[in-house]
């Protein structure tokens, strides 16, 4: 699992581009997708609604587990190498 993560950090531009690329492929598909069936006013009048939604959510989702993690279930990495019980400093 590192290896690829390390690769993605070594090509940055690279994996920008194909980001981008691939995000421009899903935005040209939902221009021709037809609203003639949508449920809702919405899905009918505003374009791109649903990658707005889930854009929104996932950056919503991030915050709230980024609050969590401040919020103190986030330890620090030597956390089970110090003693609560002993006095060894």
């Amino acid at each position: 699992m590192i290896k690829p993560i390390d690769s993605g950090q070594t090509r940055a531009k690279t994996v920008m581009t194909v980001c981008i690329v691939v995000l421009a492929l899903i935005a040209s598909f939902a221009v021709i997708v037809d609203t003639g069936h949508a449920h809702t006013w919405v899905e009918q009048n505003i374009p791109f609604y649903w990658a707005i939604f889930a854009f929104c959510a996932a950056a919503a989702i991030i915050g709230i587990a980024n609050w969590f993690g401040k919020s103190g279930i986030r330890v620090s990495e030597d956390y089970y190498e110090k003693s609560i019980w002993l006095d060894e400093e």
